[in-house]
């Protein structure tokens, strides 16, 4: 993506998130990859009200070019984007909230388990949430920034991928979650179907009863999804 546009495009996405209060205070962050490194929100940057000429630019390796100081969280983008790129080429921009309900939904001790290995966000309780969002596995909690938490979401990624499967979020227990797709728009889509989703889930009076084999087997004849 061209960088101005890519600036731009961040402003338009932060506003929109904080508007419709996905976003608050200076939580979250955004970023894009570029020809020549990536473009992120600065840290402590309310994401309502983000400059495009004070966007962070990082190098390929990390170092930052120009802009206010770069998101301590960059060095995790950086990992996403190598990790994903091996299933997904398009990868080209991260969105990280601390989205209430899917916060919320890791406070609880009944989480929804996935294949024995990590412990999943959500089971498969709507046709949108499999075909947009997907698996979501629970990353165990570690200080924001950790480089801990950076080799545990690179091992799902790689899990996932490998079993045909691969990723389009992760979520950081009591932090909140990473989505990543192939354009700032469809990032930000990605991230309002899995808080939608999490809300449903949240608020639910009786258990639910997850998506049958058959009818995923629908989902995935029809619309290819991974799941």
């Amino acid at each position: 993506m061209i960088e101005q546009l890519a600036r731009e495009e961040i402003c338009r996405v932060g506003k929109s998130l904080f508007d419709r209060s996905y976003v608050h205070a200076t939580a979250g962050n955004i970023s894009i990859r570029i020809k020549d490194g990536f473009l992120i929100t600065p840290t402590d940057a309310c994401l309502g009200f983000l400059d495009p000429a004070r966007l962070a630019k990082v190098d390929i390796h990390g170092h930052q070019i120009s802009g206010d100081k770069a998101s301590k969280t960059m060095a995790l983008h950086s990992a996403i984007y190598q990790k994903a790129g091996r299933f997904d080429a398009d990868i080209s921009c991260i969105i990280h909230t601390h989205s209430t309900h899917c916060v919320a939904l890791t406070l609880e001790s009944n989480l929804a388990t996935g294949d024995g290995t990590y412990s999943e966000l959500l089971p498969a309780i709507t046709p949108y949430f499999v075909m947009k969002v997907g698996h979501v596995p629970i990353i165990p909690y570690a200080s924001p920034g950790s480089a801990k938490t950076i080799e545990v979401v690179g091992r799902a990624i790689d899990a996932y991928g490998d079993l045909g499967t691969p990723l389009r979020a992760c979520m950081l227990s009591r932090l909140g979650p990473y989505v990543w797709n192939g354009s700032p728009t469809s990032a930000m889509a990605t991230l309002e179907e899995l808080e939608e989703t999490a809300k449903l889930f949240y608020l639910k009076s009786a258990p639910i009863a997850p998506l049958m084999d058959a009818q995923l087997d629908e989902l995935r004849t029809a619309f290819a999804v991974r799941w």
